[in-house]
């Protein structure tokens, strides 16, 4: 519905920015550079699913035998990747450091975080903060409701954009040229009989969130999970995100989403203003 504990923030302490490495190249799309490979593996570990062994980093990085034991020798030393118990390598101590220290300093989250906290107050229930990258949406902040659910949602943790309320929300603040494009390059993965499964139905249902200002999660990414949600801007769109009230259908109704609409539509404004006159002219990185 809507990311590990914190989002991914690295460092790899020995590797220099710039130099390049005379080995083959990596996975696609990862850079040359000695810097660009180490992050690139400290990435899939931090990433997996589960704890990585050696021989599942060489399958999945690309990487000659010799320089991916070199990369993942001097990221233990660093203390940015630990080995657990059965020699599988996890993320370290000193990288979780670095994510929570992202995290409490994001000037992004810092600014909505009233908001979120305000229409917390309001509803008593769980309250997301995302940003839109690429096909995905990255949870920035989520403020738990006052009964605790289960939800898949974590700060950190990213979900896909065609099935979850922030996800659609963001998606109707791109212009319509953006939006085809990214749209084009979706999977569609279908997770409940309740998920947009073609390009046609999302933007069937882009088309009613652009009218109403606000998204609906209708079970689409969790069974026995809604939201209602609102996109947030930047003032020059450098940064398109959103916001959502989840809650478990067995609680709160469809009717209850829609009454809080308004309140949804109201703080995802203030964070607009907020944004605005807080980080400047220039909000974030490209969507």
């Amino acid at each position: 519905m809507e990311l590990s504990k914190y989002p991914h923030s690295v460092s790899s302490g020995e590797a220099m920015a710039g130099t390049i490495d005379t080995d083959d190249a990596g996975p696609k799309g990862q850079g040359t550079g000695t810097l660009g490979k180490a992050v690139a593996t400290l990435a899939l570990v931090a990433e997996a699913e589960q704890p990585l062994r050696f021989t599942d980093v060489l399958a999945l990085s690309g990487e000659p035998r010799g320089t991916l034991h070199r990369q993942l020798s001097h990221l233990v030393e660093e203390g940015l990747l630990d080995l657990d118990r059965n020699q599988c390598y996890v993320p370290g101590l000193r990288l979780l450091k670095f994510a929570s220290l992202a995290w409490a300093r994001n000037e992004v989250r810092l600014l909505a975080e009233p908001h979120l906290k305000a229409l917390h107050r309001m509803t008593g229930e769980t309250v997301h903060f995302a940003v839109l990258r690429g096909a995905q949406v990255v949870y920035l902040d989520k403020v738990e409701g006052r009964q605790s659910v289960r939800m898949y949602s974590e700060v950190g943790k990213v979900s896909p954009v065609h099935c979850t309320g922030v996800g659609k929300a963001a998606l109707s603040a791109l212009p319509d040229a953006v939006l085809q494009e990214r749209i084009a390059g979706l999977e569609f993965q279908v997770f409940t009989a309740q998920t947009h499964a073609t390009a046609a139905a999302l933007m069937a249902d882009i088309a009613t969130i652009r009218r109403e200002g606000v998204a609906y999660d209708r079970q689409e990414h969790e069974d026995g999970i809604h939201c209602v949600a609102a996109p947030v801007r930047s003032g020059d769109r450098s940064l398109v995100a959103a916001i959502s009230v989840t809650a478990p259908v067995y609680r709160i109704s469809m009717q209850q989403l829609v009454d809080w609409a308004e309140p949804v539509r109201a703080a995802a404004g203030n964070i607009d203003e907020s944004l605005r006159f807080g980080l400047g002219p220039h909000a974030g990185a490209p969507l």
